[in-house]
């Protein structure tokens, strides 16, 4: 299968995929936003919070709060699942990162 981004002609582990050196390029791109899980875990305990602790505190059984920590994690799979997408979509773009990520001019 040809690879989706480049359309060089090597085995691809699934239809759709990237080649082993477009994954390293996107690899290297992304890791300059290694901020992004910030936003992700701070999704998941806020559902924590929110759902975990708040509904014992409104008379709700421990056992229904108890599912607020599987709620969570899937807040946070949910989320890095959409940032991965969203990262992917804006490398293909060529999108420039943001500001803050640039160097400072010399």
């Amino acid at each position: 299968m040809a690879c989706a981004r480049c359309g060089a002609d090597v085995p691809t582990p699934r239809r759709g995929r990237w080649c082993g050196d477009c994954e390293r390029a996107y690899d290297t791109w992304s890791r300059r936003n290694a901020a992004d899980i910030v936003w992700v875990v701070m999704s998941g305990g806020f559902m924590l919070a929110a759902v975990g602790m708040l509904l014992p505190l409104l008379g709700v059984d421990v056992i229904v709060a108890a599912v607020a920590a599987l709620s969570s994690w899937a807040t946070v799979y949910g989320a890095h699942r959409l940032n991965v997408r969203r990262r992917r979509r804006q490398f293909l773009d060529g999108e420039a990162l943001p500001r803050a990520y640039l160097p400072a001019p010399k």
